[in-house]
């Protein structure tokens, strides 16, 4: 007689990534993984932030809710608080509200708008690149989809580069209280 096998039950945990961290527990190329942070053994990142990006990392110990997470079909809404070089303006929030294209084809419609620099915004190590002569702006951007380097892509296609990208948001989840490298586990969305 075959007893079921017995599985722990699925957890999340949020986490606030800090910029230069790798989106993995091992640490690869010079650049620290998230072991150095946590000791989660059994999770697994859902939904990755690259080396160059802050903010609300997902893990879970539940391989098939890591993939409901994950997979294009779920579209689940991320925001992201964006530094980008140069002014925003109507023009360039209206093309990227509706999706611009890019070399792998045409993003969905996002929710974009311009916003000041966050209050609860925290010190980057080392610093984001300052030009006297080039003024710096802030946009809230909220995607459904999630390819790789896709808001740097984007914002890039308006003639406005990213500097600073932050995750502030996945779904329900929220970075909202949780501190540079802390921890927190979080409710099932």
């Amino acid at each position: 007689m075959n007893t079921p096998v017995r599985r722990p039950p699925a957890k999340v945990v949020l986490f606030n990534k800090p910029w230069g961290v790798l989106s993995q527990f091992t640490d690869a190329d010079g650049h620290p993984g998230l072991a150095h942070y946590l000791s989660l053994p059994g999770y697994r990142v859902a939904g990755r932030l690259d080396r160059d990006s802050e903010g609300l990392l997902v893990l879970t110990n539940d391989g098939a809710l890591q993939q409901r997470l994950t997979h294009p079909k779920a579209k689940k809404w991320k925001t992201y608080v964006v530094q980008v070089e140069g002014e925003v303006d109507r023009q360039a929030l209206t093309l990227l509200q509706a999706g611009p294209t890019l070399k792998d084809g045409p993003t969905r419609p996002c929710r974009a708008k311009r916003i000041s620099e966050p209050a609860w915004l925290w010190p980057r190590d080392p610093p984001v690149r300052f030009r006297k002569a080039i003024p710096t702006s802030w946009i809230e951007m909220s995607l459904s989809e999630g390819r790789n380097r896709q808001i740097r892509r984007m914002t890039a296609s308006v003639g406005l580069p990213t500097l600073r990208l932050i995750r502030t948001r996945v779904g329900a989840w929220s970075v909202d209280g949780l501190a540079l490298t802390q921890s927190r586990d979080a409710p099932l969305d």
